[in-house]
């Protein structure tokens, strides 16, 4: 996605890790932490970044292949865990500042390609290109001026407009865009898993791309059918 020059530094693997999972679990972990933590008490979740820091820092220096690739994936993720405690804390109103705010670290992710701490740069930039396309799929299919008046309604009538703005994408235009754009992520992900099979390394940072991207697509369908079903458990509200 980025290039393919700074996996030749990765050394070679005896034998292959389940890196693609992990990335997948810790993609799907703020729907079941971070979302209502963060209603209870930004402020408190905000801080946890430096526990994943300072975890995904020690977990890195270990001798173990898999451990070193948690403590990884660790650090690319306490990026996308501060930069959403801060949107859905104090900014959740203001759709326009999501990607910005996702995207702070992403001069330093740019760097690290080229570092030791290429599998967490990879997992930060993978995690900011599936939100970039989530908003942009958004604001194309018209869904986008919805959001500030869900996150500020009472609990009630934020369900019923969340429930609204998921109708409108069952629209045959809407729905079109989302085909398109599910389409796009998946043939991203179809690319970077043959470029990791054609890699000269078992560095499987390709895959694990991959399946963030992919993971990214799942959690996005899942919300939109709760949008439509069950909008109290979507997680925006």
């Amino acid at each position: 996605m980025i290039g393919g020059t700074w996996l030749n530094t990765v050394p070679d693997r005896k034998t292959p890790t389940a890196l693609p999972q992990l990335a997948a679990a810790i993609v799907v972990l703020p729907v079941f932490l971070q979302a209502p933590w963060v209603r209870i008490h930004p402020f408190s979740a905000a801080v946890f970044t430096a526990v994943l820091i300072v975890a995904g820092v020690l977990l890195h220096r270990s001798n173990c292949e898999c451990r070193a690739e948690i403590g990884s994936l660790l650090v690319g993720f306490s990026g996308s865990w501060l930069a959403g405690c801060v949107f859905w804390g104090w900014m959740r109103a203001h759709p326009l500042l999501h990607l910005p705010i996702e995207a702070f670290a992403l001069p330093l992710a740019l760097t690290g390609l080229n570092s030791k701490w290429r599998l967490a740069a990879a997992f930060y930039l993978a995690s900011l290109a599936g939100t970039a396309c989530t908003d942009l799929t958004m604001a194309l299919t018209g869904v986008m001026p919805f959001w500030p008046a869900v996150v500020n309604a009472p609990l009630g009538e934020a369900s019923q407009l969340l429930h609204e703005a998921a109708s409108q994408l069952m629209k045959p235009q809407q729905l079109l865009i989302l085909v398109a754009a599910s389409g796009s992520l998946l043939s991203a992900s179809r690319w970077l898993k043959e470029l990791d099979l054609n890699s000269s390394t078992a560095s499987q940072t390709y895959a694990m791309t991959a399946s963030v991207l992919t993971t990214t697509l799942f959690i996005d369908g899942l919300f939109l059918l709760a949008a439509l079903l069950q909008p109290g458990l979507s997680g925006l509200i």
